[in-house]
């Protein structure tokens, strides 16, 4: 289900490529986020096995599903249909668990869970039966609520606050290992199925076929960047950790971050198997570097969760991507302002057009004679050729304009 999801996602960025496509595609992200951290809470702390818990898994993966169709148009026409169903699914999950676990400690965890979903529907619901600039501030407002609620130990009336050492948190370090490792290869997954279909759109011309083996490096060199040590020992340093919830919450956003530039980085691959060639627009260049950078950023985060430090090449990568970023944005902007020109042979920089000077005597001189030169220079240029051969028939019958006598208005005769 997250491999449509992620690729609905890439596909509505790719048909917004601007500031308020990137920020409604960000709240859907984070919304079908949820929906996946939830639920592998719920198979890591029940046992898969069992037929209920099994029936709530596949609901889920149902909501998913038709939330990942609506995703597209969450804000436009599916507004409804999206939030409904997110709600209904976080909700429905939840409230299955609280009843399949009554008399057990671990219920408090989902009753929690149930009652911080229930505070953000509202904001959901009401973003839904508005439109525009509201529908966005409610439900970022609403997904802020989840995550804040969250990073507070979900603070619920008459629970409390989660405690961290408590049995209704308790995380298995190798199975929550395991799931991010899944979560990441299935955005690699949503890459390579953007990467094929945008290639089998076109013809096998060199250019394109050069343009699918970057993209496919790329994904090559990611799932080596993740897997090596970092990815290999994130199991063991959550069992060792005393407290495995903490150490669990750094990891869920710095795979958000590392998912999010894999969405974006498969934007870029389309963009540049489509036009392998030519001209690259502003929005262009921060999609295809942009990706990337937010890839090494979550990328530092999870290895400084691990080592407790950041290799140099993670932020000097940022840095470059950021550099050429904006060496390219910026010239691209103000190449259009009026009152400027390129300087002669350094095209990239732009300066200001001098103020006028006031005109001397000489100078006035000079203008006027190269005026001049000019002019007799054009009127020789157009001076008409007269052919040999008809010239002296031009000179003996000259063309005579013939004068018309016009007669004295008198009386008619009869």
């Amino acid at each position: 289900m997250l491999v449509f999801a992620l690729a609905r996602l890439s596909q509505d960025l790719l048909e917004h490529l601007n500031w308020g496509g990137a920020f409604r595609t960000l709240v859907l992200m984070l919304a079908l986020w949820a929906v996946w951290a939830n639920t592998a809470r719920l198979t890591d702390r029940l046992s898969p096995h069992q037929p209920l818990i099994q029936l709530l898994v596949i609901a889920t993966m149902l909501g998913t599903l038709l939330m990942a169709a609506a995703a597209p148009e969450a804000f436009g026409e599916q507004g409804l249909a999206f939030a409904g169903l997110y709600v209904a699914t976080q909700i429905g999950r939840n409230a299955g668990a609280v009843l399949l676990l009554r008399g057990h400690k671990v219920q408090r965890a989902f009753a929690r869970q149930l009652f911080w979903f229930g505070v953000s529907a509202s904001p959901w619901i009401a973003g839904a039966v508005t439109h525009g600039t509201a529908r966005a501030v409610l439900w970022a407002l609403a997904v802020a609520v989840e995550y804040v609620s969250v990073s507070l130990g979900l603070p619920t009336p008459r629970l409390g606050r989660a405690s961290p050492r408590s049995a209704e948190l308790g995380i298995y370090g190798e199975h929550a290992a395991e799931r991010f490792r899944l979560l990441f290869i299935i955005g690699l997954g949503e890459l390579i199925l953007v990467t094929g279909l945008t290639f089998s759109r076109g013809g096998f011309e060199p250019d394109r076929i050069a343009a699918v083996v970057v993209a496919f490096a790329t994904t090559v060199l990611m799932w080596r960047i993740y897997i090596y040590r970092a990815g290999g020992l994130l199991g063991e340093v959550i069992a060792a950790n005393p407290d495995p919830h903490r150490a669990v919450i750094p990891a869920i956003y710095a795979h958000l971050f590392m998912v999010a530039g894999i969405v974006v980085i498969a934007v870029g691959d389309e963009l540049v198997i489509e036009h392998p060639l030519g001209d690259t627009p502003p929005a262009w260049i921060i999609i295809i570097l942009g990706g990337p950078a937010l890839f090494l950023a979550g990328r530092g985060m999870f290895e400084y969760e691990v080592f407790a430090r950041v290799s140099r090449s993670r932020p000097i990568g940022v840095g470059v991507l950021a550099a050429i970023s904006a060496g390219g944005v910026l010239p691209a902007a103000t190449a259009g302002r009026p009152g400027t020109y390129p300087r002669p042979g350094r095209n990239s920089r732009i300066r200001r057009s001098p103020r006028p000077r006031t005109p001397t005597r000489a100078s006035l001189t000079t203008r006027l004679e190269r005026a001049l030169s000019i002019r007799l220079a054009v009127d020789r240029a157009q001076k008409p050729v007269v052919d040999p051969a008809h010239q002296e028939f031009a000179l003996r019958s000259p063309v005579r304009r013939r004068r018309v006598r016009r007669r004295p208005a008198g009386p008619r005769r009869g």
